[in-house]
């Protein structure tokens, strides 16, 4: 259903006020989300700077203190001792713990070169295993600073934060490692932003999955840190499962492990957080944990939610304006409009003579005055058009018949005259240019003749003789009619597009195959430095409409070009006639189908030819 003038202008300025309204609240709720993230980002990064900085600031307090170990008398007296050339070791078992308590480290043991356990004050009866890790420690380059390590512990493994210390005396080497857990007691003097809630996740060992007991979460509060065993603040551990796979992924794959996510704890979208991770890692770039940074999103949502009811209250207002004024403008415009467009349609129907009142001077009213004066111009130009377009179109017959003419027309004379000259000669000289002349002559007259054909040609096509036409068919005809000519051309292939379900149509098979080959040889002048030739067909079955296309991989052509292909006598080749695809355009129209062209410069140029599927065309 064609709606009126006047309904499209209460629809038009209707629909105007209500996307400037829904426009300019998701401005507002974009710009308010933007902020909201840009605040948060900040505040994350400021915490996370907060937590390294906290590291690194404890890190160098317990290399400090690892130091002093390693420049004591009694890591002196063991090394001494382990020096011998039969050591016993064992008397220097309980040697780490008063050491750890006199320089208040949670975490002391004494290495022999090999890594052996010397003393530990963590777990004393680990006295003789060997720790594994030191092994892949570069020890010609030891940290200075305090790295992160899984500690094993009597209680199970657990994150520290140590610092490693080498001691030389004579030709022996230990190592004293210490330093302090990554527990509830540690995140006691970190106090997180309110609004911020960061939560500790330590991986575990080789071998180990996901353990929801590995959480630790610290509060605002500055004495709330608690470990997430039993904690009311992360009530599904699981749903951060897949975000610790991703940041383990990412970290394997060396990218960027800060990432950020939004965990819906629950079904109401107010109790989702906004989670930014932070990857722990070790001295050797071992994972050990990741740090989460979660951020409510009530506060948003409630806000977001009152910008879209303002938005809707005031939109529903604003429609109900835009109505009113719409109808008030539609009546003062449209009924002088309505007068213009009964008129137009006479001018549309033969009837030049038609008047428009002119009641106004405004826009309207002029555009009624200047309408009564283009019917009078039409009438008083319409026979002077018709005469000048008579007069231009011989005109244009007549410039490119004498064109066409003019090329044989000079050999003919020439030959002629030669033929005058050797009249005076003897009869043998005369009889062979006579021989010569006349072979000219029968050649230029044979080009004259196709001049006269071709233009006959066009002057009068001949009727089409419709029969039953497999379009797939047709084209392989084609082409196997230039297969020889490709073949000659290494750098020219051809490539096939067909629809499988194509129906026969009613066609003329030879003014079609006729048109066709034109489009073909354009194409492979086109081409002449090799490239692609591509035959398509395709079936529009809401048109009942059969598509032939002829494309090539040519120079192409330019829109202006494109513009004038099917003008009779336009052409872009040196010796063409421009006829060609004018005549394959009368083709295409006597079967009451269209031609259009698609092309740009050094891209090739494609032909599309569709066609009616009459309804006693059987459509698969």
């Amino acid at each position: 259903m064609t709606l009126s003038f006047r309904a499209r202008l209460i629809a038009m300025i209707t629909f105007t006020v209500a996307i400037t309204v829904v426009l300019v609240a998701w401005l507002v709720e974009s710009n308010l989300r933007r902020s909201f993230e840009l605040s948060n980002a900040a505040r994350t990064n400021a915490l996370v700077e907060q937590f390294n900085s906290g590291f690194q600031q404890r890190g160098e307090q317990i290399a400090q203190r690892i130091e002093t170990v390693a420049n004591s008398e009694s890591m002196l007296r063991i090394a001494l001792a382990a020096a011998q050339s039969q050591p016993d070791l064992s008397p220097f078992v309980n040697e780490a713990q008063p050491l750890a308590a006199d320089h208040q480290l949670e975490l002391l043991e004494i290495l022999a070169q090999d890594g052996t356990i010397i003393s530990s004050a963590q777990w004393p009866a680990r006295f003789g295993y060997r720790e594994t890790w030191l092994a892949v420690l570069n020890k010609d380059d030891l940290p200075k600073k305090g790295f992160l390590k899984r500690e094993s512990l009597p209680e199970g493994e657990q994150l520290a934060l140590v610092a490693i210390r080498q001691l030389k005396v004579r030709n022996v080497i230990l190592y004293i490692v210490g330093g302090q857990k990554l527990d509830e007691k540690y995140f006691q003097s970190f106090q997180a932003p309110l609004g911020l809630r960061p939560i500790l996740y330590r991986y575990p060992g080789i071998g180990g999955g996901f353990s929801p007991t590995n959480f630790i979460s610290i509060s605002a509060a500055p004495d709330s840190a608690t470990v997430n065993k039993a904690s009311p603040e992360l009530q599904s551990p699981e749903k951060l499962e897949p975000l610790i796979e991703e940041v383990q992924k990412q970290h394997v794959l060396s990218r960027d492990t800060k990432l950020t996510r939004t965990i819906e704890w629950t079904n109401n979208p107010e109790d989702g957080e906004t989670i930014h991770t932070d990857a722990l890692v070790g001295n050797n770039n071992e994972l050990l944990g990741v740090l989460f940074v979660a951020t409510p999103m009530r506060e948003q949502i409630r806000l977001a939610g009152h910008v879209r009811n303002v938005a809707i209250a005031v939109g529903m207002a604003g429609i109900l304006f835009g109505v009113l004024l719409s109808m008030w403008m539609s009546r003062r415009i449209t009924r002088p409009l309505e007068e213009l467009a009964v008129a137009a349609t006479q001018v549309a129907h033969g009837d030049w003579s038609a008047h428009v009142a002119e009641t106004s001077s405004d826009e309207v009213g002029q555009l009624a005055a200047a309408f009564n004066r283009m019917t009078h111009e039409l009438i008083a130009q319409r026979e002077q058009l018709i005469q000048t377009e008579r007069v231009a179109a011989w005109r244009e017959l007549a410039r490119r018949l004498a064109h066409e003419l003019k090329n044989p027309l000079f050999p003919l004379q020439i030959t002629v005259e030669n033929l005058l000259r050797a009249r005076e000669l003897g009869p043998e000289q005369f009889d062979e240019v006579f021989r010569e002349s006349t072979a000219t002559l029968l050649a230029e007259l044979s080009n004259l003749k196709n001049i006269v054909g071709r233009f006959s040609d066009f002057s009068k096509m001949p009727t089409p003789q419709f029969q039953n036409v497999d379009l797939n068919n047709l084209l392989h005809e084609v082409a196997q009619l230039y297969q020889a000519q490709i073949a000659r051309n290494s750098a020219l292939s051809v490539g096939w597009s067909l629809a499988e379900e194509l129906p026969n149509i009613n066609a003329d098979p030879v003014l079609l195959r006729r048109a066709i080959e034109n489009l073909v040889l354009n194409a492979m002048d086109a081409m002449a430095d090799g490239g692609i030739l591509t035959f398509r067909t395709a079936l529009n079955r809401e048109e009942h409409r059969a598509i032939i296309e002829v494309a090539d991989t040519g120079a192409g052509l330019t829109p202006e070009e494109c513009e004038r292909l099917f003008t009779p006598y336009y052409t872009t080749k040196q010796f063409g006639t421009g006829l060609g695809l004018a005549i394959v355009q009368s083709v295409v129209a006597d079967h009451g189908g269209t031609i259009t062209v698609s092309s740009a410069k050094s891209a090739g140029t494609t032909f599309h030819i569709e066609l009616p599927i009459r309804a006693k065309d059987s459509v698969s």
